[in-house]
């Protein structure tokens, strides 16, 4: 079992993936909307498209980490998805397995909901029609999760490890596959598998001018088949600026399209306002 890490020394928040059942997620998309290609946005978009946020590198080079907005910058929160197909389970699609889940990014564009979706390079070869249409759906922002979904740290729930000499190429390969599937426009924001990093890890994806997103609300939804504990440990741990980490999949979080459905009017009731990562992000930012 997996378990999205919260912090850099790997404090396990809650179920939230296994190695061998991972997220996916997909749906056609409204007619593709012109953007500027990843992966660096904030480096080199075109004069069309302002640049994605991002935040400043820390000290020594470390990739800045980001896991929520301001708390005082009025009600709103982020719902991001996680698509984590890693890289060894081609058989398992091959086989029929599948890690895409086109009702829950219906229901997302149905109640009209704004969301950022951490996709893996291979999520991205495996389905390259599902993850041109998310890229190219001006209600959702693609980012990254790796290409492979192995750790980027020791001891990180039983993941394969990434070398530490491999890691810039593991981040730049994801883009690289998100560029072939026809996404156009990648964040520049990256999500560490399992949530593991390190200090070292931060210095290897700052050379990818990344900025590391994490979270501050786990929805527990991995696994889950109780919606209703899903969409309410979502609700209690919600707070103006909060990032939520969910899964997109049939399989490995059945429950989270049904709790999604209970979330999003809970939240709209309380005046909450769902924005993108990058939305928080800018908010963040030190202003010039």
């Amino acid at each position: 079992m997996v378990r999205k890490a919260r912090t850099r020394t790997g404090t396990a928040l809650g179920a939230l993936m296994a190695l061998g059942a991972v997220a996916g997620c997909g749906q056609s998309a409204p007619a593709p909307h012109d953007t500027a290609p990843g992966p660096h946005a904030s480096h080199s978009a075109s004069p069309t498209v302002p640049a994605a946020p991002t935040l400043a590198p820390g000290p020594g080079g470390l990739a800045p980490v980001f896991a929520n907005g301001p708390r005082n910058g009025g009600r709103t929160v982020a719902l991001t998805f996680d698509a984590d197909m890693t890289a060894d389970q081609g058989e398992r699609a091959a086989g029929g397995e599948r890690f895409d889940h086109p009702e829950l990014i219906a229901s997302l564009r149905r109640l009209k909901v704004p969301a950022t979706v951490f996709m893996t390079g291979r999520w991205a070869e495996e389905y390259p029609d599902q993850a041109k249409a998310i890229g190219a759906d001006p209600l959702f922002e693609v980012a990254n999760h790796s290409y492979s979904h192995h750790a980027f740290t020791g001891d990180c729930y039983g993941l394969p490890r990434v070398a530490r000499s491999e890691m810039r190429d593991d981040v730049e390969r994801a883009y690289t596959a998100f560029r072939a599937a026809g996404v156009k426009k990648a964040m520049p924001y990256f999500r560490f598998p399992g949530g593991c990093y390190d200090d070292a890890a931060l210095r290897a994806v700052s050379a990818a001018g990344v900025t590391a997103v994490q979270w501050d609300v786990v929805s527990g939804d991995a696994f889950a088949t109780d919606a209703d504990a899903v969409a309410q440990q979502v609700l209690d741990g919600v707070r103006p600026g909060s990032v939520v980490v969910m899964h997109c999949t049939r399989s490995a979080a059945p429950a989270t399209e049904r709790a999604l459905r209970r979330i999003v009017p809970a939240l709209r009731e309380q005046g909450y306002r769902f924005v993108k990562v990058s939305e928080l992000i800018g908010a963040a930012s030190p202003k010039g």
